[in-house]
């Protein structure tokens, strides 16, 4: 009989979007969001994407701009609760969001090969309507 073998502390893809005070210094920024993806102990690198300084869809109490961060990263499900206090105590986060990452949206990615193909294949379409 074949045993299963369970993992105890399985890890997860986790999406987390952050909007920082835009008045604060990239600096400091930089300083707090390194402090904060250290409280994840990570095994690997985030990969992080700086959106930069942008206008709030709408004022989020004296804040009419942020700056946007999007985190991706794989951890433990044990360590989000610290690091979501530490998210709600910081006075600098503006709002973040934390959401499990299981598929990418959209349509897959298309090779050269498949682009280059539709392109053909759209142009004889063009001919056939004149």
């Amino acid at each position: 009989m074949a045993k299963l073998k369970i993992r105890r502390n399985p890890t997860r893809r986790y999406e987390a979007v952050y909007i920082f005070d835009s008045a604060l210094e990239d600096t400091t920024i930089a300083e707090k969001l390194e402090k904060l993806q250290s409280l994840l102990n990570l095994a690997e690198p985030a990969e992080i994407e700086h959106w930069g300084r942008r206008q709030l869809a709408y004022k989020i109490g004296r804040h009419e701009n942020g700056y946007y961060i999007i985190s991706h990263f794989t951890t433990v499900p044990a360590t989000l609760p610290e690091f979501e206090r530490a998210l709600k105590l910081d006075e600098g986060v503006i709002r973040y969001l934390v959401t499990l990452h299981e598929h990418e949206l959209g349509a897959p990615k298309l090779s050269d090969e498949e682009l280059a193909s539709r392109r053909r294949a759209s142009d004889d379409d063009d001919d056939d309507e004149e």
